[in-house]
């Protein structure tokens, strides 16, 4: 790492707290008093792409059962829950990936962001989180495999 780089690990910037998941926030939603599967699923439609979830496959997301894990089903669920779509995101995330996403914040200009991601995933894969820290003004990404290793620009 050169002085510029800025290293993110785990457990760091942010105090400790439970790991909220998906399937937390839509079987919450699912127990909320007044509720039923099929008010919320005229709610869960992705205001990007339009695509709606299902009624009967709510309960597969609340259970951790199988169901296609696509990008417009956070949309959906953020929009039938109300929650920011950030928040949603980071559950996903956390569920689908097994990482818990911190919001990254840097005020040093030029900062290197090195991602370890899990072995047989390919770097190239990544264009969100690419777009992303970009947005957010982190500057150079460079994506190194689990443990460490030479990675990509």
């Amino acid at each position: 790492m050169s002085e510029n780089d800025t290293p993110i690990r785990p457990g760091t910037g942010e105090a400790e707290r439970p790991v909220t998941l998906l399937r937390d926030i839509v079987r919450a939603a699912i127990d909320k008093p007044g509720e039923n599967l099929r008010s919320l699923s005229a709610r869960a439609v992705d205001p990007e792409t339009g695509q709606k979830i299902a009624h009967n496959t709510l309960p597969k997301i609340a259970s951790g059962e199988g169901y296609r894990r696509e990008r417009w089903i956070v949309g959906a669920v953020a929009a039938a829950t109300g929650l920011p779509l950030e928040t949603v995101q980071a559950a996903a995330s956390a569920e689908w990936t097994g990482l818990d996403v911190a919001k990254l914040r840097t005020s040093k200009p030029g900062a290197t962001v090195v991602v370890a991601y899990a072995e047989g995933t390919n770097p190239h894969d990544l264009p969100v989180l690419q777009e992303k820290l970009k947005e957010l003004g982190l500057g150079n990404l460079r994506i190194l495999p689990e443990g460490g290793g030479d990675g990509v620009s």
